[in-house]
């Protein structure tokens, strides 16, 4: 089998929704893609829709990333047949019981969006194998590296890089429309990409948990991006102003992102967690730790996640993470196939373990 396209993989949605409707529903996304494709998203769960607590999980972020697809289409397929058939699952050496399963679905919501980015997936499959942004022409030339916006650059947390960023520290993103790679867009949320995942935050009101699937390093990445973790100081913040420019240098002292003891603690908890199911499966060993450590980010899906119920008022804490799977962007597929498993054992390890 080899890799879905955009087609087959809308189209593993909507079977889904179809094979299992007491178990789940396809979601409409409000907006199509800049080339006016629409997006879905799968809401599972065993109870009502809104009655539990909810696990987002997103994918197809970044258009050359091409196995995060499969890796969430096999994960809902999977744990929907194992939970309609009474039976457990099993990945490698990892195995969850029938009960297990159960547990899941019966205790959260899950709601799968496997493909945020489908005109940057159609290109890279067809054109550009590594192309990464979407496809908007509207910034610049409309040609070339000139086209398009790093989706995971585009949410609304510390935007303005130039402002809140040391002039020496290593930050990946831009602000240039012709940048190739980390193109910021020209403001947050300017991308319908992004914005229908700001939609599925809202309207999962009670969504606790995040986690955006990309690769590659073989990582399990938690927040903060834009600068090492702290607990003590709690003014040292993100939305602190007295701190612009002093952002984003790994070893110093001049700043580092506050973060409440108990919220690391339990953000190490579930990263562990999702290590420890994956390596289970056949002895890969995943790394958990903070988006920093991986390099400056901003402008990130699980930043801005996190940092919803801080700006907000009334926001449910979310906890957030990134995935990193595997060494390459594009594994030949025998190995995405064992790669699928790795993460899917991963991510059931931690929707179990979620509280």
């Amino acid at each position: 089998m080899p890799y879905l396209n955009t087609t087959e993989v809308d189209s593993a949605v909507a079977n889904l929704a179809t094979a299992y409707p007491g178990l789940c529903q396809r979601v409409d996304l409000p907006e199509t893609s800049v080339e006016k494709v629409a997006c879905h998203a799968l809401r599972m769960g065993a109870s009502s829709p809104g009655t539990s607590d909810c696990v987002v999980l997103i994918g197809g972020v970044h258009a050359r990333e091409w196995g995060s697809c499969e890796i969430l289409v096999h994960f809902a397929a999977d744990v929907l047949e194992a939970y309609q058939t009474g039976t457990g699952l099993v990945y490698g050496g990892k195995k969850f019981t029938a009960a297990q399963v159960k547990e899941v679905l019966e205790k959260h919501d899950l709601v799968v969006f496997p493909l945020v980015n489908p005109d940057g997936r159609h290109y890279s499959q067809t054109v550009e194998a590594m192309w990464r942004k979407n496809r908007n022409p509207a910034y610049a030339s409309g040609d070339g590296p000139c086209v398009g916006v790093d989706i995971n650059r585009n949410y609304d947390f510390l935007f303005d890089a130039k402002k809140a960023f040391s002039p020496t520290a290593p930050v990946q993103v831009s602000d240039q429309p012709c940048d190739p790679q980390v193109y910021q867009g020209p403001k947050p949320f300017s991308e319908p990409e992004t914005r229908n995942v700001r939609w599925l935050l809202d309207t999962y009101p009670r969504t606790r948990w995040f986690v955006d699937v990309h690769s590659y390093s073989e990582d399990m990445l938690y927040v903060w991006g834009d600068d090492e973790n702290q607990t003590a100081e709690a003014s040292m913040n993100f939305h602190n102003a007295q701190y612009d420019g002093l952002r984003g240098d790994a070893g110093d002292t001049a700043y580092r992102e506050y973060i409440t003891h108990d919220d690391l603690a339990e953000l190490t908890r579930l990263a562990q967690s999702f290590t420890d199911g994956l390596k289970a499966v056949r002895g890969t060993s995943y790394t958990p730790k903070s988006g920093f450590a991986l390099y400056p980010t901003c402008g990130t899906s699980d930043d801005y996640a996190f940092a919803r119920h801080i700006v907000e008022d009334g926001k449910e804490k979310i906890l957030a993470y990134t995935v990193e799977w595997g060494t390459e962007f594009q594994p030949k597929w025998a190995e995405m196939v064992q790669i699928i498993k790795d993460v899917d054992a991963g991510l059931l390890q931690f929707c179990l373990d979620a509280p």
